[in-house]
């Protein structure tokens, strides 16, 4: 077991994530940022004008560890590191973000049935006045989906929390057709990236 001071913050919902951070069995808490409040969320997700996939990613992340930070100070938290990470989903230059409703998901699945798209994770480890972040570019390949099966794949709800409308860990499994890149990555944490980023902060991953 890791010493308490070599505790972090993730300040993240996926439950992806945390299942990738006990893989290597690092110590973390949770530290939970507002999506919805009379006064908007910590953090908006929106696309600014004419910004590029990867600095997008880059940037939410970015914001989300300094928004964390602050949030941890303000609720008198101990202080520890904060991780945040953001996985989004790109084909043509398009971000794919998460589908509101099943004409979003079906309009996703269309868009990436029989094509090859980029998956981008990017995450940002703050400490104090400190941050260190990294960008992994994945390249994943879906097999032509019949109108059939993308409505059942929608039926089963498991479209609507994931970027670019499936998960890789689920039962989209069965649509993928090739892989290059990290498939921790795909799901939403690279752990041979993060394991790194951990370590350059001082916190021991082995």
């Amino acid at each position: 077991m890791k010493p308490a001071d070599h505790k972090f913050y993730l300040a993240s919902k996926s439950p992806r994530r945390r299942e990738l951070l006990r893989q290597i069995g690092v110590e973390f808490e949770l530290l939970m940022l507002r999506e919805a409040s009379p006064r908007g969320p910590d953090v908006t997700e929106a696309v600014l004008p004419g910004e590029k996939p990867e600095d997008y990613v880059v940037r939410v992340t970015r914001e989300k560890a300094e928004v964390a930070s602050k949030v941890m100070l303000m609720r008198r938290l101990t202080p520890r590191p904060v991780l945040t990470a953001d996985t989004t989903v790109v084909v043509d230059g398009r971000i794919l973000g998460k589908p509101a409703n099943e004409d979003e998901a079906m309009d996703m699945l269309r868009a990436l049935s029989g094509r090859t798209h980029q998956v981008l994770t990017a995450a940002t480890l703050q400490r104090d006045e400190q941050s260190w972040h990294f960008l992994q570019v994945s390249e994943v390949r879906l097999a032509t989906l019949s109108e059939k099966t993308m409505r059942a794949y929608c039926a089963s709800g498991e479209p609507y929390d994931k970027a670019g409308g499936y998960g890789i860990q689920g039962m989209a499994a069965t649509f993928i057709e090739h892989i290059a890149g990290s498939y921790t990555g795909i799901m939403g944490l690279p752990l041979h990236e993060t394991a790194q980023l951990l370590q350059q902060a001082g916190i021991p991953v082995l």
